[in-house]
């Protein structure tokens, strides 16, 4: 990549605000029903824009945001992958699967040219994490360049990039129906509970997500730079009774709350419930996240590990209307 290069990509003109994907997630809840009051006050002031952004606040899960629930019958945050997408439907069939494809009705459909332009899906998480990005890319660009945007104007909140590497038919979240998505996930907040300043975190995210989109629509040039990324490795289980596959330990105390910070081989990792310490065996230093997430327990994960690295960017600005059309015309000749 060229360090001075300027890489030109589309505007963003449709992006879609997403709460309630797990039902018991409150700050998403309550942030996109208090976007939704002043949705009429926001279209009013986009008409007076010469190329207005359509925002669509979307309540994603609303059974289970009536009980108060992760899910109905499954993890809708699931249910997205190319396969559940287009496979037969009967009477059987989960609420959250049928659900997943009214939102990929409504959003997409997934990777066609018709989808959202971007995704932002809010989620809570128990775990001791900060405000995070979390994408299937560490090369979406505009994912990236929003990331940074946050860290300039959230300074004192932590925040990372977290990369799932996962191929765009196996991606299986919400946010995976947009031409570009991300879950911004924030905690510690239990679930079934709102707290002021995690719910506030988020309300900043997102409004400074969205004056990032008109900035760039506007025509601002991004300057390139540097992000740190965390690319997801794999997930550890707590350890297990044989027989019942009772949990038999818990998050050791030196590693509970400490989030990204580096885990080092030997390093204290459960604590049974008989007291005794066991320790990571895995071979390289990695970065811990989403340490005992309530949510994950039904899944058997106690934590996942990360490698860290760091992902130029380059800096970006948005096409022009010549060279919009110059691509379109240019994919009209590939399809013919």
């Amino acid at each position: 990549m060229e360090v001075d290069k300027v890489v030109h990509l589309p505007r963003l003109s449709r992006v879609a605000v997403c709460g309630g994907t797990h039902g018991n997630e409150l700050s998403g809840v309550y942030l996109v029903r208090e976007l939704l009051k002043v949705e009429k006050k926001v279209k009013e002031k986009e008409e007076e824009e010469a190329e207005p952004v359509s925002v669509l606040m979307v309540l994603s899960n609303p059974r289970a945001m009536q009980q108060c629930r992760r899910y109905v019958d499954t993890d809708l945050n699931r249910c997205f992958t190319h396969a559940t997408l287009n496979g037969p439907i009967s009477d059987m069939v989960p609420y959250e699967v049928i659900r997943s494809r009214e939102l990929n009705a409504m959003l997409g459909p997934k990777g066609s040219p018709e989808a959202v332009d971007l995704v932002c899906d809010l989620h809570n998480t128990t775990a001791d994490m900060g405000l995070c990005l979390i994408a299937y890319s560490d090369c979406d660009w505009i994912c990236m360049h929003i990331f940074r945007h946050l860290q300039r104007q959230m300074p004192d909140i932590p925040m990372r990039y977290i990369h799932f590497d996962v191929s765009n038919k196996e991606s299986y979240s919400l946010d995976s129906v947009g031409k570009h998505g991300f879950a911004m996930e924030i905690g510690p907040q239990p679930h079934g509970v709102v707290r002021s300043n995690i719910y506030t975190a988020m309300k900043f995210g997102v409004q400074h997500m969205l004056d990032w989109v008109h900035f760039f629509n506007s025509g601002t040039i991004f300057e390139g730079g540097f992000v740190d990324v965390f690319t997801m490795v794999r997930h550890i289980d707590y350890p297990r009774d044989s027989e019942t596959q009772n949990i038999t330990a818990a998050i050791h105390p030196q590693l509970q709350d400490r989030d990204f910070c580096l885990l080092h081989p030997g390093d204290p990792l459960f604590q049974t419930f008989s007291g005794e310490t066991l320790r990571y065996k895995g071979n390289t230093p990695l970065y811990p996240f989403f340490i005992n997430e309530c949510a994950y327990y039904e899944k058997g994960i106690a934590l996942s590990l990360a490698r860290k690295r760091r992902v130029m960017i380059p800096a970006i600005r948005v096409q022009t209307e010549q060279e919009q059309q110059a691509n379109q015309q240019g994919f009209a000749s590939e399809e013919e």
